[in-house]
């Protein structure tokens, strides 16, 4: 009898092992590209020009690099160096002032600016002029309770990451209310529900991108806001965790020209890429202080010719990579 039972227990144990080595094959994929290659950095805690205090966004234009210096209330500009240019805007709620200027975009010769404190979206001049603000606090139609992130398509049509608000709010180039994603103020995992949006981001082809953070997954909706797919751990329900294609809070996409994703993943300390359709490709990073290292990215942007450039907010720095 002893004999039988401990082959049983053989049995049953294999069984569970293979069902976990089968489990890991279909929600952890190995990845299908190289990886990046780190090259550059610069940066440092402080108040002083080419200094941050908890940067949270970027932006880039032609050889410009536009940074959201969080704390400090203002954007930092930078050639594709790292070398300082300008600033602009100072802490505060008026106009041309940012109080937590956010994940940044720009839009043909104007900067978007979403306001986590301030609770409204400053589109600039790529100089720095003050051009119009959009949104109020509130949980109305085309009110905002810290926005996170702001997308911008091709006919000035706007999509924003409406944190507290737990929907993505679709709007007129003005302002003006269109639709949105999600019930305002109630949080879920189901498609088209959210936890605290953070980003969204448009494709070529229009579809949108949005950032689920705390739901730890990637939601994708076609032109017409109809969802289309999601990832992000097994059945992007929700379940976070530091293996390939898995997220812990995702705070940013980024979409380079051939369309593929790019996702901060933020306690995970890690950037991640796949295909348009989720597939996983490859990612980059560990948690550090150190040259290649991150400690919590935030953000990132694509260069044409394929170079990424992140927010190492915890570091208070940028980093450049390289694909290799």
């Amino acid at each position: 009898m002893g004999k039988f039972i401990l082959k049983v227990l053989g049995m049953v144990a294999s069984l569970a092992a293979a069902v976990l080595f089968a489990g890991w094959l279909a929600f952890v994929p190995s990845a299908s590209e190289p990886g990046y290659r780190f090259a550059a950095t610069w940066g440092a805690r402080g108040d002083a020009p080419g200094m941050f205090d908890d940067p949270t966004g970027i932006a880039i234009s032609g050889d410009e690099i536009f940074i959201a210096d969080s704390r400090n209330g203002r954007i930092q500009v930078f050639d594709i160096e790292g070398r300082f240019r300008r600033t602009f805007g100072t802490t505060g709620d008026g106009a041309g002032e940012l109080d937590r200027p956010m994940n940044l975009t720009i839009q043909g010769d104007e900067l978007y600016v979403p306001e986590y404190f301030n609770d409204r979206i400053q589109v600039f001049d790529l100089d720095g002029t003050p051009i119009r603000v959009i949104g109020e606090a509130g949980d109305g139609r085309g009110q905002f309770n810290a926005p996170g992130g702001v997308a911008v398509g091709t006919d000035g049509t706007l999509y924003v990451a409406d944190f507290y608000n737990q929907r993505v709010q679709q709007l007129a180039p003005d302002g003006t209310y269109i639709d949105q994603i999600g019930e305002t103020g109630t949080s879920g995992f189901w498609v088209g529900e959210f936890n605290y949006p953070t980003d969204v981001a448009i494709a070529p082809d229009g579809t949108l991108f949005v950032a689920d953070g705390y739901n730890d997954r990637v939601q994708v909706f076609d032109t017409g806001g109809n969802f289309s797919h999601k990832w992000g751990g097994p059945f992007a329900i929700n379940i976070f965790g530091p293996f390939n294609g898995w997220f812990a809070t995702v705070t940013n996409i980024a979409i380079d020209d051939q369309g593929n994703v790019f996702v901060a993943d933020f306690y995970n300390h890690r950037i991640q890429k796949f295909t348009p359709n989720g597939t996983f490709l490859t990612a980059f990073g560990a948690e550090g202080s150190g040259p290649g290292e991150f400690f919590f990215p935030i953000a990132l942007d694509v260069m044409p010719d394929g170079s990424l450039y992140v927010v190492d907010f915890g570091n208070n720095r940028i980093q450049k990579w390289l694909p290799r």
